[in-house]
């Protein structure tokens, strides 16, 4: 049963990782950015700076190829174990941040099904510092939902039941 909590959930996840699948097709695919390596779009900026992430956050913890379908299950878990958690949840915070985590993970394991890594392309630099990292639209909506989980805890079923 799809409470009202899951449902909105749901819907946040669907819409982020529309808004990744969306931006990954124009920029990696339609731009070129996978054979460029590079657009400047507000240099210094804002840049498309194409890079395939193997691991975790930032490149860290790569596995190779073999480790792309071990983070597959850890994320189909994460998924897993926060819409369980909605589930139960309610209220409007727990549900943005949930679908946000929810939708970004997604994204990121449809890139390791179709790519064999993350694509990520958007590279942020400010006053003087050259950043060296990319991210994307995934990527932002995970710590993004996860902010919000943090800053917004839940009034889940122990809290209404008085425990």
């Amino acid at each position: 049963m799809l409470t009202p909590s899951l449902r909105r959930t749901l819907a946040v996840a669907a819409a982020v990782f529309a808004i990744d699948r969306a931006s990954k097709i124009w920029i990696v695919e339609g731009l070129g950015l996978a054979e460029k390596g590079r657009i400047a779009a507000f240099d210094p900026w804002l840049n498309l700076t194409m890079a395939w992430n193997r691991g975790v956050n930032f490149g860290l913890l790569d596995f190779g190829d073999g480790g792309r379908f071990w983070l597959i299950g850890l994320a189909v878990a994460i998924v897993v174990g926060l819409a369980a958690w909605a589930w139960r949840e309610r209220g409007w915070p727990a549900a943005v941040g949930a679908g946000a985590v929810i939708g970004g993970a997604l994204g990121n394991v449809w890139d390791r099904l179709q790519w064999g890594a993350v694509a990520d392309f958007l590279n942020v630099s400010c006053c003087g510092i050259d950043n060296p990292f990319a991210f994307n639209v995934a990527d932002a909506a995970i710590f993004v939902g996860v902010v919000i989980l943090i800053l917004f805890p839940g009034e889940g079923a122990s809290r209404r039941e008085g425990a």
